[in-house]
């Protein structure tokens, strides 16, 4: 029987608002940037076809409206992720001491299996903001940071200029392949084959 290798490769991404979530994905995606901010409002997916050893997956790419309110988001949302990338801006504090709180959050409602060795990995965007004057965050605290949640891959990233966006992504893609062949495909709480399946008393039995 052959293995069931899933194709469908499930990412979110998480961070506080206005750090460019929404034009990371775009630029990985489409190559666009738009300077015009739109918020996203709960929560929306892009798909991208990538190969990798001569195999071709679908990288379905979750993005989230960063508000306070992102509990409401619910458990269907996180669930079956495959990976999840943190992001912040290199020039805004705030969201980089948030990244702890996402990640804790993520692993409350995602539940993964193996918490320990889920693979994240962080984005610190916006480094071409002011020529990099305006930035706040250094790349030694946040690879400190990274380190200390057992050495979690980081990039410095500009959805702008498109500044390490596709080298980030294929290592979100790997890291979320290796995560997807490990754990058994997904299959929702709601279905509880075992109790929900009657006995037949009809019907032909052959």
């Amino acid at each position: 029987m052959p293995s069931r290798r899933r194709t469908l490769l499930k990412v979110i991404i998480l961070g506080d608002s206005g750090v460019g979530k929404t034009s990371l994905m775009n630029q990985y995606v489409n190559k666009k940037f738009s300077n015009q901010y739109k918020a996203t409002i709960g929560a929306d997916f892009l798909t991208k076809e990538v190969q990798f050893e001569d195999r071709l997956f679908t990288l379905q790419i979750w993005d989230t409206a960063g508000q306070e309110r992102f509990q409401s988001l619910g458990v269907a949302f996180y669930r079956g992720a495959d990976c999840c990338v943190l992001v912040y801006a290199v020039n805004s504090m705030k969201s980089f001491d948030n990244l702890n709180n996402w990640r804790e959050e993520f692993l409350i409602q995602a539940s993964p299996s193996d918490p320990e060795n889920f693979p994240f990995v962080v984005l610190g965007n916006k480094v071409d903001v002011d020529g990099g004057n305006s930035r706040v965050v250094s790349e030694k605290k946040a690879r400190a940071w990274c380190a200390s949640k057992g050495n979690i891959p980081y990039f410095e990233t500009s959805a702008k200029e498109g500044v390490n966006v596709e080298e980030a992504f294929q290592c979100i893609a790997k890291n979320a392949l290796k995560s997807g062949e490990e754990e058994e495909i997904y299959l929702p709480d709601t279905i509880d084959v075992a109790s929900s399946s009657q006995p037949r008393s009809t019907g032909c039995e052959c």
